[in-house]
């Protein structure tokens, strides 16, 4: 047992981008050579930087962008960077074009569904509250009327005190069966909402008792009343709306899976309800990235829905990714750049990739293997260098964790060259599979 909690305490996952944390620009928008876990590509980090503040001044509605290059450049590195600036404010949602096609709905309601989630409502809420330290607790018990050997709360006295004043109050039942629920004892600083009467437990007081093991978050005694308006911010997305109305419009909802598609009518209603809430002062558009990955799989009619969709005065940031060059457009006979219909690319800003330098390719191993804390030698990262010079980033960087593996079976802590070519031996890239392929097509399965 003793093991599994510290293989549990070790364990961490690596992602392909987990070690991006922005785009590595100075004050100036210039891009280091190394910086937020991105080495090179300098004039498309530039650009995004530029896209970053736009998108912060609110001066990118209805415009797209495409990042467009080469396989294995770092377009989907760089979408991920632009959401590490913005920062979690700003929703960001990320998604390959095959997701909109699906036997649950149709493409284009997919598509609409995803961009709606990736625009987000802050809801401000002000609410008549009491909030206060809880010094004094007492339950009125009476028999259940269920079960007359159990007793259930009838009412309550509660005493809250803040660091300006204390006061008492009397309870239903309601609100005590929530106290005793959540286990609401002397000490604990909480929030009780007049209208709704919902209870909500915020910590253990920093004046209460405290223990040694097992305790608790600490909270500082409220200041003034006990009896306040309190503003409360949400954070949700228009998608999360239409999903709650749509619940509330129909009992058939009750049983119908989470896919369902979503009536224009209640979109409408949702968007009606949004714009009131801005003009109140209640609520604040928020619009966010929808970054798009293999953006060639989308047909004419997601393309012609999207253009349309952009148009919107609630529609977020579309980010599309191609690595194709001049493509057939998936549901006609017409070739154009990029897969992309001509007047939807005449709206987008288009950043371009260029295939990595051998520095580059040599300084994004030498990153990753840190950030993997892998101990690599020189030799063995020349190694490494050398074949995705000659075949392709992506596999050199594959190759790190095998190549580790076997460097633990030599009892090494450090990858050596002998280790890289034996894991080049053991796992083929795009090419060597290609000649495997012709070598026996005879005895594979067509």
């Amino acid at each position: 047992m003793e093991e599994i909690r510290e293989i549990a305490q070790k364990f961490e996952r690596y992602s392909a981008h987990s070690h991006i944390t922005g785009l590595g620009l100075d004050e100036n928008l210039r891009a280091r050579d190394i910086g937020g876990g991105l080495v090179g590509q300098k004039k498309a980090r530039e650009a995004a930087g530029i896209i970053v503040r736009l998108i912060r001044e609110g001066k990118m509605a209805g415009r797209g962008i495409l990042i467009a290059g080469p396989p294995g450049t770092g377009k989907t590195a760089i979408a991920v960077a632009i959401s590490k600036e913005l920062g979690k404010d700003i929703p960001f949602v990320q998604v390959s074009a095959s997701e909109f096609y699906s036997s649950e709905m149709k493409k284009t309601e997919a598509l609409y569904q995803t961009m709606r989630k990736a625009i987000g409502v802050r809801i401000r809420d002000t609410r008549r509250v009491l909030e206060g330290e809880v010094v004094e607790l007492d339950y009125n018990m009476v028999p259940n009327p269920y079960n007359p050997t159990q007793k259930i709360p009838e009412s309550a006295t509660i005493t809250l005190a803040t660091k300006s004043e204390k006061r008492r109050f009397s309870v239903g039942s309601r609100i005590a069966m929530q106290f005793m629920y959540a286990g609401i004892t002397k000490g604990d600083v909480i929030v009780i909402d007049k209208e709704t009467g919902r209870v909500t437990r915020l910590g253990k007081s920093s004046s209460a008792k405290k223990f040694d093991i097992g305790d608790e978050d600490v909270v500082e005694v409220p200041d003034g009343t006990v009896e306040k308006d309190k503003e409360f911010t949400y954070v949700v997305t228009l998608h999360d709306l239409d999903e709650a109305r749509a619940r509330r419009s129909t009992i058939f909802s009750l049983f119908s899976s989470e896919s369902r598609e979503i009536d224009n009518e209640i979109r409408q209603a949702v968007d009606e309800q949004v714009k009131d809430w801005i003009e109140q002062g209640m609520a604040e558009l928020i619009p966010g990235v929808l970054f798009i990955d293999e953006t060639h799989l989308m047909d004419i009619e997601l393309f012609a829905f999207m253009n349309r969709a952009m148009e919107s005065e609630m529609a977020p940031i579309i980010i599309l990714a191609s690595n194709r060059g001049f493509a057939r457009i998936r549901g006609t006979d017409e070739v154009s750049p990029h897969g992309i219909p001509l007047d939807l690319l005449d709206r987008l800003l288009i950043i371009t990739t260029e295939p990595y330098s051998r520095e580059d390719i040599r300084l994004i191993i030498e990153t990753r293997a840190a950030e993997m804390g892998l101990l690599i030698d020189e030799s063995a990262l020349e190694k490494l260098t050398e074949i995705g010079a000659s075949n392709s980033l992506r596999y050199a960087i594959q190759l790190l964790a095998p190549a580790n593996e076997l460097a633990k079976i030599r009892n090494s802590s450090k990858i050596e060259v002998e280790d890289v070519e034996r894991a080049e031996q053991l796992f083929a890239d795009v090419s060597k599979s290609s000649a495997y392929l012709k070598e026996w097509e005879e005895k594979m399965l067509s």
